[in-house]
């Protein structure tokens, strides 16, 4: 590792570390890939596919998607995460699965490219100059023409709104932590993660070799994007 390069287990919040946190992250995130697996099959994905699902967290993606594609790899910076999903791979006996402890700056790709990158929840914690770099390891991975599912906080308003934005946004959280992110921990992400503007981010994906596809938003702060990557 260069001596200038960013730690990216420093940046992964210390509750991704925690064996506790991680037990009780799925029924949190109530996280269901039917509608990524779905645009990614009218996009190219198929049972010859290469994916790889950077920020894999407990493995929701990728074990769903394994049996639509001919590999998965799962990559995830917290040990208590990838943990967590070589548990699940054993126990429902899959073949297919590889899982990497590793994150954006960090997984080294080898073999065939990639097909299609998912990646949800995780591109926030990196500051912009780093997403950027991210991003153009990410397509460095992709074949030409391969699809990018990047779902994150990204903010889709100027800042002159952030006010009324964020309060909005705030004002539609669950007050339970077990079944979702309270109003206080959305507060704590605004203050000390790396949420960008969307404007932003479209930049940054233009100019790693991105064309935008689609992209949409909840509550103008959590942004859903589907990308190809150029052929030049």
């Amino acid at each position: 590792m260069k001596p200038w390069w960013l730690d990216e287990r420093s940046h992964a919040g210390a509750e991704h570390l925690d064996e506790r946190y991680v037990s009780g992250y799925d029924r949190k995130a109530g996280f269901d890939p039917t509608e990524d697996l779905d645009v990614l099959q009218r996009h190219g994905l198929a049972s010859d596919s290469v994916v790889v699902d950077l920020g894999a967290g407990t493995g929701g993606f990728a074990l769903a998607v394994a049996g639509l594609c001919r590999h998965v790899v799962a990559v995830d910076v917290s040990p208590a995460m990838t943990a967590a999903i070589r548990g699940r791979v054993t126990e429902l006996g899959l073949d297919n699965v590889s899982v990497v402890d590793g994150r954006f700056l960090s997984y080294e790709h080898h073999g065939q490219p990639a097909d299609v990158i998912f990646t949800r929840n995780a591109l926030h914690q990196l500051p912009d100059f780093w997403k950027a770099i991210a991003l153009d390891r990410m397509a460095s991975m992709l074949r030409p023409g391969g699809i990018l599912r990047l779902r994150d906080l990204v903010y889709d308003f100027a800042p002159a709104e952030a006010d009324v934005r964020i309060e909005a946004w705030m004002s539609g959280a669950v007050t339970d932590p077990a079944l979702g992110w309270t109003a206080d921990e959305l507060a704590e992400h605004v203050r000390g993660e790396f949420s960008t503007y969307s404007w932003v981010l479209d930049g940054m994906l233009d100019k790693t070799s991105f064309d935008i596809v689609d992209r949409t938003f909840r509550r103008s702060a959590y942004g859903t994007y589907t990308c190809k990557r150029r052929s030049t």
